[in-house]
């Protein structure tokens, strides 16, 4: 039989015990594909989210960040964060498109003219409104809306001015049928190749080029097996900084606005970081050994001629008018306001 001493040193071991069982941190694992270093936008971004939470919450959350797509790819981290076995991921539109329909809305091309204008419709209601309607359709919430970079062509065959000299070229395109559509709408044959295979691809000529923004050109050495780039910014990507809505929900009052505020802190770094890279485009992809084609506005039109009917077309197919109506509306009261 136990003591009486023996009971109260137990009782005092369990009682000093307790509290720390409590305060045993929430874990949040944290996914992004871009590499591990300061120079990723993600990774950057990621880091900062990290620090920021940890540090208004006491440590009540643990960040831990997987790079590198070391949850999976797009979809795998999406699927991730329905089951509620990732809490947050930052994915890119084809992935997102492929989960909720509606995004493919903004694989529009030649839409939005500059990131002040894209910012802008994104953090409005326009990206308000989508973020609602992705909640209620797949359970994962959106945080906000960052970079992915102005998408140009590369391609290791020709200098590419018209629609017409993107006859005959392969070109990659990440796995979503608006991406397809787009390019065999200039003329090109499309090959859908998931992003961790995307540098073999190109190394081994399965196809001849692809199309992607300077930072993901730059942080994957995509241009070693190029030789030609085209700035035609056809569409305006993105990166989605989402949470499961389960892992959301179970957090206090006080985590969730340190979530949501540190959320904006990571997309600003990401987006400014991103950003920079595309206003100095030209010389950091000439610096890397490529020739680079600056596309006048009248050839600028030509591709968006060739291009944004067909597109918008098949997207009006899949997900109906309403939100590319509401992505002209938003459109149209940007301009409106300027």
């Amino acid at each position: 039989m136990k003591t009486l001493k023996t009971l109260a040193v137990s009782a005092l071991a369990m009682a000093v015990a307790a509290p720390a069982l409590a305060q045993s941190p929430k874990v949040l694992r944290y996914a992004h594909f871009q590499a591990a270093n300061l120079s990723a936008p993600k990774h950057a971004a990621a880091l900062a989210f990290e620090g920021c939470v940890e540090s208004k919450t006491a440590g009540s959350i643990d960040v831990q960040i997987f790079p590198a797509s070391q949850l999976g790819d797009g979809n795998q981290v999406l699927e991730g964060l329905e089951l509620g076995s990732i809490q947050m991921g930052v994915v890119h539109d084809g992935p997102v498109s492929s989960t909720y329909e509606p995004f493919s809305v903004l694989a529009l091309p030649y839409v939005f003219t500059d990131q002040a204008m894209a910012w802008a419709i994104m953090d409005g209601e326009f990206g308000d409104a989508m973020a609602e309607d992705m909640l209620d359709q797949t359970g994962i919430r959106v945080l906000g809306y960052a970079d992915n970079g102005v998408r140009n062509f590369t391609n290791s065959q020709r200098e590419v001015k018209s629609p017409a000299d993107m006859e005959g070229l392969k070109i990659r395109v990440q796995p979503s049928p608006v991406y397809v559509k787009l390019v065999e709408a200039l003329g090109a044959s499309a090959t859908p190749v998931p992003w961790p295979e995307l540098p073999t691809a190109l190394q081994q000529g399965v196809v001849d080029g692809q199309e992607n923004g300077v930072t993901n050109i730059v942080d994957a050495s995509l241009y070693q097996h190029q030789k030609y780039v085209t700035l035609d910014g056809h569409v305006f990507s993105w990166h989605v900084y989402l949470i499961s809505d389960q892992f959301y929900g179970s957090l206090s009052a006080d985590e969730q606005k340190a979530v949501d505020e540190c959320a904006q802190i990571a997309k600003t770094i990401h987006r400014g970081m991103t950003a920079a890279q595309d206003a100095n485009a030209s010389t950091i992809l000439s610096d890397l050994g490529l020739t680079v084609t600056a596309l006048s506005p009248d050839e600028t039109a030509a591709f968006r001629d060739a291009a944004q009917g067909p597109v918008r077309e098949w997207i009006v197919g899949e997900i109906g008018e309403e939100w590319p109506d509401r992505l002209d509306a938003a459109v149209e009261a940007y301009n409106n306001a300027e």
